[in-house]
């Protein structure tokens, strides 16, 4: 009888495979977590800022030819605003006369935003709430200003810039 040990020829051994699995699950987990906290979000809202003074947004724009036709400015409620899904915009009028317009992107993990009450935009998520007049954070866990968004207000017309 001759004493041969047997060894598999050309299977991983089974240390490698749980290894590699793990490794893998791990980029997963990593990536899912990641944030999309780009640098331009800053820009945007400081872009937010210069335009609050009311009229600045609409004159500027107002040069402009196109753009997307969002609603009535009778459609916005003072000291509210308005949802469109289907152009990503949150359309808010926080004093009378005065319109703004934000990203409908949460910027704590991107889900869109679902309603506007009491003065803040509210995602649905995580529970946290935008100031309509600024797009700035009122209750986290975000922590970055919802990106500001351009339109043009001419007469009782709102069109996305």
């Amino acid at each position: 009888m001759t004493s041969e040990s047997i060894e598999p020829t050309g299977a991983p051994a089974r240390r490698t495979i749980v290894a590699a699995v793990g490794a893998a699950g791990l980029a997963v987990a990593l990536t899912a977590c990641g944030s999309d906290d780009g640098s331009s979000d800053s820009s945007s809202t400081t872009q937010a800022g210069a335009n609050a003074s009311g009229g600045d947004a609409s004159s500027s724009a107002s040069s402009g030819s196109g753009g997307t036709a969002l609603a009535k400015t009778s459609d916005i409620p003072e000291g509210g605003g308005k949802i469109f899904k289907d152009q990503g915009v949150v359309v808010t009028q926080p004093t009378a006369g005065t319109y703004k317009a934000f990203s409908s992107k949460c910027t704590h993990q991107g889900c869109a935003v679902a309603s506007i009450t009491n003065g803040v935009i509210v995602c649905p998520c995580h529970k946290s709430e935008f100031s309509v007049a600024d797009g700035s954070v009122k209750k986290g866990p975000a922590t970055k200003a919802l990106p500001a968004e351009q339109i043009t207000v001419s007469g009782d017309s709102i069109t996305l810039a």
